[in-house]
This record gives structure tokens, sequence and C-alpha cells, in this order.
């Protein structure tokens, strides 16, 4: 057997990067370019900064990060706050803060903090991604319709009626078009045409057949080269304002960087991540991003599974599709030109659509926590961005403190003896349903305690520990397990007096 210095030396040699990793990069790139368009025309922001943001993503995370095959630039998730914050503090000052929240995100990962952000419940991240997927639909159906997107969503809505019965030809023909590729990408079967990136096709093909046709439609609008388009941030009038954008883009980008991180380790068997520097190499990412005029950059599963299944086998490959952008902007980037807007709005409600993920609804509906995901994506929707997050983590907090206070105390008589069963988590909060319960068995009574409870704090060990006392005090007996050994094993699942415990070595492999 080959060690995994072995293997990490044999994929990383010179052979093995041109075998694997140059192809993998080229798929990676032509993925990458239309969405990174797609994604400064949902921002708001000039087309040149999301092009920007791809090649720093690719070079800087490519050569820095911890998680090998994890590709970064621009992400759709981000693309309603930066919106948000354009209109309200301008591009320059918003580049501003996308640089001050890479110096947060830097701090965190010297200090090692990266596993924390682990810690926010999934339900909220799902439901704050999903909220903007369905405010990216929203918005981008008025261009492919041939219109202009609103300011809210509401007002989206309120307006979509109108710019259904007022079509515009070409914009609109050009836009479904692209949609309906997407999804027959989507949905064909595994053949070699299915190799070619769907957005590559969808975009080339639809730009192309504008060409042909002559169609009067907008188009993408360069005002100059990627060296001509770099502009320097600018120091915002409204500091209240700009804090809150810094420390919302430090927050939402580490988070989603960071599990897309997670995810990425499932698709492959090499190195695992090093989550710490992956989140300081995304910090150096964002501020050169926002020193440049870029936009805010993250982790990307979409493109990184993209860069696996294409066979990459180091970070050599996600730094290559940085240098293709880089080189394709710079010498072809002039024909960009010829893309509509329509086009990539198309691109986006498909991207904006495939973030509600029903996979990940009916995983939530199973675990109990649909309600946070629900009432996040309302925040998101109905709100802003950070009131749904706001909302989600309150909801999610609200629920755990309810399942923590689930005791469940069932007592009942069986000739003298009186049978207690207490179930469910006996924490602090549970500890007055408890006292409540226990003080129905008479003075004086035999009692058979039986303890499956999943949680125990020290309130509920001193709450059970002092009604044994006086019970017996007072004449009754109590037979149950030792409180001590429930108290010492009380980290586990189960904490039953039935139950055997696991072995240790079948414990550590669960784990």
């Amino acid at each position: 057997m080959k060690s995994n210095e072995q293997k990490a030396g044999e994929a990383g040699s010179l052979r093995s990067v041109l075998a694997s990793d140059v192809p993998a990069s080229l798929v990676v790139f032509l993925v990458a370019l239309p969405l990174c368009m797609g994604i400064a025309l949902a921002s708001g922001a000039p087309i040149m900064s999301g092009l920007i943001a791809g090649v720093v993503g690719g070079l800087v995370v490519g050569l820095f990060g911890g998680v090998p095959l994890l590709v970064s630039g621009p992400a759709a998730g981000l693309a309603v706050m930066v919106f948000g914050f354009i209109q309200e503090l301008g591009f320059a000052a918003t580049c501003a803060a996308v640089a001050a929240a890479g110096i947060i995100q830097m701090v965190l990962g010297g200090l090692k903090v990266a596993r924390a952000a682990l810690g926010i419940s999934p339900a909220v991240i799902h439901g704050m991604l999903a909220g903007i997927g369905i405010l990216i639909v929203l918005g981008q159906l008025h261009i492919v319709l041939g219109g202009s997107p609103q300011s809210n969503a509401w007002a989206n809505l309120r307006e979509l009626p109108g710019q259904i019965a007022d079509l515009h030809g070409p914009a609109t023909i050009l836009g479904l078009v692209t949609i309906g590729i997407l999804v027959l990408w989507q949905v064909m079967p595994n053949n070699p045409l299915k190799k070619v990136p769907g957005p590559l096709v969808a975009v080339v093909g639809a730009s192309v057949a504008a060409a042909v046709w002559g169609a009067d439609v907008k188009r993408v609008e360069l005002t100059g080269s990627l060296f001509e388009s770099i502009q320097l941030p600018a120091l915002p009038t409204h500091w209240g304002a700009f804090a809150a954008a810094v420390f919302s883009l430090a927050l939402v980008a580490s988070a989603e960087s960071l599990l897309s991180a997670v995810a990425t380790d499932k698709l492959h068997t090499g190195p695992r991540a090093n989550l710490d520097k992956e989140l300081f190499a995304q910090g150096m990412a964002n501020t050169l991003s926002g020193l440049l005029g870029g936009l805010p950059i993250t982790g990307v599963i979409v493109r990184s599974a993209a860069n696996i299944a294409a066979g990459a086998k180091t970070r050599t490959s996600a730094f290559l599709h940085g240098v293709w952008m880089l080189l394709f902007v710079s010498l072809l980037g002039a024909h960009l030109g010829l893309v509509p807007l329509t086009v990539l709005a198309g691109l986006l409600v498909h991207v904006g659509a495939k973030l509600v993920n029903m996979h990940h609804i009916q995983e939530l509906r199973k675990r109990g926590e649909l309600i946070v995901y629900v009432v996040t994506v309302a925040g998101v929707v109905g709100i802003n961005l950070l009131a749904g997050i706001g909302l989600g983590f309150a909801v999610a907090v609200g629920r755990l403190l309810w399942r923590l206070g689930r005791v469940q105390v069932q007592v009942k008589q069986e000739g003298e003896v009186h049978q207690v069963r207490v179930g469910g988590a006996l924490t602090f909060v549970g500890v007055p349903q408890l006292s409540a319960a226990l003080a129905a068995v008479p003075t004086g009574a035999q009692v058979e305690l039986d303890l499956a409870v999943e949680t125990l704090d020290h309130s509920g060990y001193e709450a059970l520990e002092s009604w044994c006392q006086n019970h017996r005090k007072t004449g009754g007996k109590v037979w149950m397990e030792p409180l001590e050994d429930v108290w010492t094993r009380k980290g586990s699942s189960t904490v039953n007096k039935s139950v055997v415990p696991v072995s240790p070595t079948l414990s550590s492999e669960s784990a």
C-alpha cells in the first residue's frame, strides 16, 4: 500500500498535472467565465468586476488555499447582498467593504477559529441561499422578458404580469433559449457532448444566434481592458452602513466558503481540508479583489464539483483556471461584448433556481428543521438578507431551547411499585416539569426510576439526586442506576440503564 505522502507526490508530478489538472482547469474556466459575468450583472456591478474576482479567486486561493480541489470566485450567494450595498454605499465604497471583510477573514484564519463557523445551523445557510436564489430569479426574469428588475421582491412580483403581457420579442426568445439549453443539458443522458459545460453551450449558442439573427438587444458593456478597469476603492460617507456591510460580507463569505470546503472534501479521497488556512487565503483574495475593484469571493461548490468531475488531482487546476481567465480577458475580452444581457440573465435564472435545493428541503424536513429553513427564506425574500439570517438564527436557537426542555416523565403504578420513566433532555429548562411529575409520587412509596435521557446537565442531576434523598428520608425506596454512572455517560446519544455501552472501537469509528 502506498502512503498518503507517496500518493500526494505522484498526484503533484508534472505528468499527472498535464494529464489531469490542465484539462480540468479548462473545464472550470469555461464554466466560471459566464458565471462571473452573470453574477456581476445580478450584483448591479460592472461586468469586469466579476471577471477581476474570478481571476483573483483562481490565482490567490488556488495558490495559497487549504482545500486543494476547491474553486473560488464570485458567488451567486452574495449577489443580492452586494446589490444592496452598491445601492446604499456606491460601488467604490462597496469595494472597500470587500477589502476590509477580507482583512477580518485573515484575522479569523490566523486565530484558527474557522471550525467555529461550521456551528452555524445548516438550515439557516440553506435557507439564506434559497432566499437569494428566489430573489435572483424574480429579478433576472424581468431582464429575460426584455424589461428591467425592480427594487425588491414584492415589486418584481407585482410588475411580473405586466412584463409577461408586454414581451420584448428577441430578448425574450434569447433568454428562454438559454434557460432551455441549460435545462436540456441537465437532464440529457451522459454522452461525449455532455462533457462540454452547459453554461458555455448556452451562452455561446445563444450569443451566436443573436449575432446571426441581428437581434436588437442590449449586450455586455465593457468600459475598457482588464487593467483599465481596475479602480481603487473609496472611503464611505456612511460609516455605520459600511461597518454593517464589512461584517456581513465577512460572516456570509466565510460561512459559504467553509461549508463549500467541507462539501468538497466529501467528493474526493485526496488530502483533507485545512479550514484555517483556507479562510486566511479567502481573506487574502477578498482584500486584493476589493482593492482592484472586484466582487467578493467565496469557495463555490458548483465549480469545485465540476473541477473534481473533470479529473483534477491537485490545487494546480484551480490556479490554472485563474490563469486562463486572465489570459482570455486580457487578450480576447473585447469579444465578451457580443453576449446579450438577456442571455446572462437566463443563466442566472437557472443558477438561482438551483439554489432552492429540494434535497436539502427533504433532509431538513426529516430532521425537523424545516421551520428554520422556511423562516430564513421568508425573511430574506420579504425583508432583507440580514433580517432573514437573524430570524433564522432566532428560530434555530428557540427550537434548540424547546428541545432541551422536552423532558418526558411517565409515572404509573404496578402493584406496590411506582414506575417512573424519564426520557428526552433533562436540563435546567425541564427541571420544573420533572419536579411537578415526581411530586405526584406518594410519600414512602417504592419507586423504580428508569432514566432514558438523551441529555443530562448539572441542574437535572441535582434535581434527581435531591428528590431521591428526600424520598428515602421519608421512608420511601428508590431503585435506579447510580446517578454517577448516568452522569458519566451523559454525553452519549442515549443514557439508559438497559443499554449496554458501545465499545470504544465502534464509538471512534462512528464519530
